[in-house]
């Protein structure tokens, strides 16, 4: 029980000592270029694939969707209105 418990403690320390990714997509661009390199990057700054393809030429970079583009002009979600039978 104990070689568990020092188990569990270790892979929690050794998770622990992993830096966190931040998001990749700014949901605020409906497009991102992705450039290409030795360090591999996204730039959400495009209003329009035409305005990004204009960047992106002569580079090694490719132009993208933004996927998470969609959800970002969405508030929470209204309430539904559940009916209740009566009765009970």
């Amino acid at each position: 029980m104990r070689n568990l418990a020092l188990a569990i403690l270790a892979i929690g320390a050794a998770s622990a000592a992993v830096p966190a990714q931040a998001q990749t997509y700014d949901p605020s661009y409906p497009v991102c270029l992705h450039v290409y390199g030795r360090i591999s990057y996204y730039e959400c700054a495009y209003t329009s694939l035409p305005q990004c393809n204009a960047t992106a030429s002569g580079r090694s970079a490719q132009c993208v969707i933004n996927p998470y583009f969609a959800y970002a002009s969405q508030g929470p979600s209204a309430p539904r209105n559940k009916r209740y039978r009566s009765g009970y």
